[in-house]
């Protein structure tokens, strides 16, 4: 912020500088003209350098907030990146067979408190079912098998890794076989 207000401060003594020297080249060009009249000149050219110096502020400081929403509303992203691998390692581990109950139920009970962690920071898992609508803006597709009559082109035929978004933003895109 101190660093802005003396970016502001700094324009703002250009501009006076640039207004002196204006007017004091225009004293100098027009003799004719009455003490008055150049006094409202220079009056009319401060007024015209105040009015787009409050301008240009007000710009800054619109960028500035905008800047600083970005940032907090997708301040999680970072993280969320590094966490998902491992959510994925969680799936693949409650997928193998053999596990007891109660080390599948602890390897549930991670996932899901990971899952909730991430929602609450506004991260959402991209839908990406079989037989659902592919779509390049939300998914990848990483491999192509020939439509035929009981699957439509552009379907989804499998789903190898999930896909996260936070709000409007894609993290990862779902890695998924599409039908072609």
């Amino acid at each position: 912020m101190a660093k802005d207000q003396k970016e502001k401060n700094e324009q703002v003594e250009d501009l006076k500088e640039e207004v002196v020297e204006e007017v004091l080249e225009k004293t100098e060009a027009a003799p004719e003209k009455s003490e008055l009249d150049l006094a409202k000149e220079r009056a009319d050219d401060f007024e015209n350098k105040y009015l787009r110096a409050v301008a240009e502020m007000q710009n800054i400081q619109r960028r500035s907030n905008e800047e600083r929403q970005s940032l907090q509303k997708y301040r999680s992203q970072d993280l969320a990146k590094a966490i998902l691998p491992s959510l994925d390692n969680l799936e693949r581990a409650l997928a193998v067979d053999g596990l007891t109950d109660d080390v599948k139920k602890g390897l549930e009970m991670v996932q899901e408190s990971l899952v909730h962690a991430l929602k609450d920071e506004g991260i959402e898992e991209i839908p990406a079912e079989v037989g659902g609508d592919f779509d390049h803006n939300f998914h990848m597709a990483i491999q192509t098998v020939p439509a035929d009559e009981e699957h439509a082109a552009d379907t989804i035929a499998q789903v190898f890794q999930k896909g996260y978004k936070l709000h409007e933003r894609v993290l990862r895109p779902a890695m998924v076989v599409v039908y072609n």
